[in-house]
């Protein structure tokens, strides 16, 4: 239930009905409180809302929706810095003509009150003055508002604007000349006055400063006493002196008044009847008081500050920030009892070091920033890039000066001056005479230009030359004289033809050829040289292909790129590359040179030489041969031995007498003399089934076309599954042999020549049979003499669905395989020895239906009738 407003309207007119009769400010403070008061009473009144209410967390207050009109004022707001707001449940809307009126005058009325308050002396924040159509977040409605300014997307956009504008802003901040020396953060602790200092002479004192007076001499006394309000100190109590004023007294003008005053009491502080001084006074400083300083105009932060009674003008300045965007560094005035009494030039302190009259502060001094009358930017090739504040009869060259003057590399004959006219903008060329006299607008843009980026003297020389590098033409007008200032020509340069790139004056780039030969030699007259022009000296080696020799074969360190030199023969190279191997032919060292200029028509068609040397293996030559002198390019070729052979080994595994690995004696050495070194057989041998493994390397293309075709089978037979495993180039590969008839006929053909790395692997006698692939349960059974393929298969469950029976094939333990054969509509399979392993490929395909393989079986009857018939019919007509 809301609080029904009749009692708001009845006390608002009794208000503005007494009015008359009292002050306005008065009037309008008691209608503040009584109104708030109400308002709060009311707002404790408010009964718990229906369902549907919403509770404001930030306020406490519990408004219905609806019930808040968009621009209605809300029950949380009771008093506003900028007028009177109405209680919780009172509507302005609802009031009288006469009452909405007389409340608008007197929000109107405190309004123009507080406005005219500044805030720097009555405290108040910035809040009190705040837009009363600022977003309200109690209010729901309002954010959906699309009239409303106060939208979240509009406030971003204006914060983002705002941003920018102040990020801008700060950029021209910087670049005026000044600004960062009093608003840099990090010298918070600067300019401040130095209270240790000692007393000066001409500090005027005042209420609240510390006096110590000491008296020494004949009498001793020290008095410690602070300057009452009324501007004296009391000393001596009790003798009858007084106070005495020493306010707006220097130091040493109160020293001079104490000692008057003191003498009464003590006569040894003057010469009298009584005899010489002979005591003395001292009067310094102990506590010193504050004041109060007011700094105006275009500062950063104007207002007042309480500094110390030591601060001068400077230290005022920099706790205000300086001058802000249109304060003066020149005009910075300094006013004490409404008369100006000194103007502070800050381009003194900052550019010159020099405080002129920066005068000690006093209780309610007034420092005045005023507007700057001309700002000047420059830019460009001088120490300073800023923006620097001129009067109106300084000139360009006072401008140089502020900046720093010119960089090492500016330009300056020549200063460009932007300028804002009237009506446009306007460009002016002042050059070096001119500075002096150049008078500077307010807006004026200068700009420092850089030299140009060339030499007005230079020119080069590089190549084969002693002393490449750049030189003055001026000390080297001709090409003669360049070439002896740089230190003169290698030995390897090719004079015959030198050349010279020149620059022309229309920067175009053209090529001289020189003979420097004939320039040396005095038959041609000296080249003169010009600016810019590039002297290069080709070396000989530079126009030759780079030479060079290889060794290969049987040497410690093959080489294929020895660089060339003159007279280097064969030792020299084979030194080179470590010496012979032991596996070298020494008598057969090989150099193979290239035909040079070789008859096109002749028929030989030769196109290299072959040099044949018998080394010694010290490196030495025969006699004959140590005049040989290598080539460029030419390629040394040293053979192996050929009956040199490094120790070879193969292994006997298995049940023989003694295996392990056994050297290969000869080139024709066999399997039965291998296992004659092994000490024969074992009793438990099975001859059967040994096997010779073979170390197998393949190529990279052998690998290649491996995959290939198991790929290929894969991919085209339907028949048969492919198990894809990946192709190793390094196995042991078995080899199928017969034991048996080597034993029997050693040396035969059956006993095949042993190479390095074979394995000869005798196992055991076997006595087990393995079934592996399409049957029903794969297993190890035992071998029984007199079995055959099927009963094997039957010991494994039978052939399964999927079962290939004609591709079944056996493994024995020799390695040799055999498969099943067909003959008619039979099959054929092989036999089962000891050791074997049995395989039934898998079928890929599905296996056929009753109906398909009776038809299959009746079409291959009707094709057997058919060829019966055709004999039949054939051997009749024979007859």
């Amino acid at each position: 239930m809301q609080n029904p407003p009749n009692i708001h309207i009845l006390m608002l007119n009794f208000f503005l009905f007494i009015r008359p009769f009292f002050k306005r400010q008065f009037i309008i403070r008691i209608a503040v409180l009584v109104l708030s008061a109400v308002g709060l009473t009311a707002q404790a009144q408010i009964i718990a809302p229906s369902s549907g209410a919403t509770t404001a967390p930030s306020s406490g207050a519990v408004t219905t929706p609806g019930a808040i009109r968009s621009g209605a004022t809300t029950p949380s707001a009771v008093q506003s810095g900028r007028g009177v707001t109405l209680p919780a449940g009172v509507n302005p809307s609802n009031l009288p003509a006469n009452a909405q009126q007389q409340l608008n005058q007197l929000n109107n009325q405190r309004n123009g009150q507080t406005q005219g308050q500044p805030n720097g002396q009555t405290g108040r924040s910035n809040a009190s003055n705040a837009d009363p159509t600022a977003a309200d977040p109690n209010n729901p409605n309002q954010a959906n508002d699309p009239n409303n300014p106060t939208d979240p997307n509009q406030q971003t956009s204006n914060t983002n604007v705002k941003s920018e504008e102040d990020r801008a802003r700060e950029e021209a901040r910087q670049k005026v000349f000044g600004y960062s020396l009093f608003n840099d953060p990090a010298m918070k602790t600067t300019f401040q006055p130095n209270t240790n200092m000692a007393t000066p002479r001409n500090y005027v004192i005042g209420p609240g400063d510390e006096l110590r007076i000491r008296l020494y001499g004949y009498s001793e006394v020290d008095y410690t006493q602070k300057v009452s309000p009324e501007g004296a100190v009391y000393v001596a109590q009790g003798s009858g002196i007084g106070p005495i004023q020493v306010a707006g007294l220097t130091i040493e003008q109160a020293k001079a008044r104490l000692a008057s005053r003191l003498s009464t009491k003590f006569a040894g502080l003057r010469n009298s009847s009584y005899g010489p001084q002979n005591t003395f006074l001292e009067l310094s400083l102990g506590e010193i008081r504050s004041i109060r300083v007011t700094v105006t105009g275009d500062a950063v932060r104007p207002g007042t500050y309480t500094l110390s009674s030591l601060s001068t003008a400077m230290n005022a300045i920099y706790q205000a920030g300086g001058p802000n965007d249109i304060g003066s560094y020149r005009k910075v005035q300094l006013i004490r009892n409404n008369r100006v009494v000194a103007a502070l030039d800050l381009y003194d302190y900052l550019l010159n070091g020099i405080q002129r009259n920066d005068l000690r502060l006093q209780d309610n001094d007034n420092i005045r920033f005023t507007t700057f009358s001309e700002r000047v930017e420059i830019n460009g090739t001088v120490k300073r890039n800023n923006i620097f504040e001129m009067l109106p009869s300084e000139t360009l060259d006072r401008l140089l000066f502020y900046a720093g003057d010119f960089t090492a590399n500016a330009y300056r004959n020549r200063l460009k001056v932007r300028r804002v006219t009237d009506r446009e903008l306007k460009v002016i060329d002042v050059t070096t005479p001119e500075f002096k006299t150049f008078a500077l607008r307010d807006g004026d843009v200068v700009t420092a230009e850089q030299v140009l980026d060339r030499f007005e003297n230079k020119i080069t020389i590089e190549g084969a030359i002693y002393r490449p590098g750049e030189y003055s033409l001026d000390n080297n007008p001709t090409l003669k004289k360049l070439i002896a200032n740089a230190e003169g020509l290698k030995g390897d340069a090719f004079t015959g033809r030198i050349n010279i790139i020149r620059t022309r004056e229309d920067l175009a780039m053209e090529q001289l050829s020189v003979n420097l030969d004939a320039i040396l030699a005095g038959t041609q007259p000296d080249l003169p040289l010009q600016r810019e022009d590039q002297v290069i000296i080709t070396s000989r080696f530079e126009l030759a292909e780079p030479a060079s020799i290889s060794v290969q074969g049987e040497v410690n360190k093959p080489l294929e790129d020895i660089a060339y030199m003159a007279n280097m023969t064969l030792n020299d190279a084979l030194l080179k590359t470590g010496g012979l191997r032991e596996s070298a032919a020494a008598s057969k060292v090989e150099v193979v040179r290239r035909k040079r200029d070789a008859d096109p028509s002749s028929k030989t068609a030769q196109i290299a030489e072959v040099f044949t040397f018998n080394v010694n293996r010290d490196l030495s030559l025969n006699a004959d041969d140590n005049k040989f002198v290598l080539a460029p390019f030419d390629q040394i070729v040293v053979r192996r031995s050929p009956n040199y052979q490094i120790q070879t080994f193969a292994g006997v595994e298995g049940e023989v007498i003694t295996p392990g690995l056994y050297p290969i004696k000869t080139k024709d050495q066999k399997i039965s003399d291998l296992l004659n070194q092994a000490g024969g057989l074992s009793p438990f041998a099975y001859v059967e089934g040994a096997t010779l493994l073979r170390a197998i390397t393949l190529s990279e293309d052998e690998i290649v076309r491996k995959q290939a075709i198991v790929d290929e089978v894969g991919d085209n037979d339907t028949k048969v599954v492919v198990e894809r495993s990946e192709i190793s180039p390094n196995k042991l590969e078995p080899i199928d042999i017969n034991l048996k008839k080597i034993l029997a006929n050693p040396g035969s053909s059956e006993d095949i020549l042993v190479q390095e790395h074979d394995i000869l692997r005798i196992p055991k006698l076997l006595e087990t049979v393995r079934v592996q692939g399409e049957v029903q349960l794969p297993k190890t059974v035992k071998y029984r003499t007199g079995q055959t393929f099927q009963d094997y298969i039957g010991d494994a469950g039978g052939f399964t669905t999927r079962s290939q029976r004609r591709r079944s094939f056996v493994v024995y333990a020799n390695g040799s395989v055999d498969r099943t054969r067909k003959f008619m509509f039979f099959n054929i399979y092989p036999r089962v020895e000891p050791g074997s392993e049995v395989i039934v490929p898998r079928r890929s395909t599905t296996p056929l239906t009753p109906q398909q393989l009776l038809s299959s079986t009746a079409g291959t009857i009707s094709s057997l009738l058919s060829v019966i018939g055709l004999i039949i019919a054939l051997s009749r007509v024979g007859r």
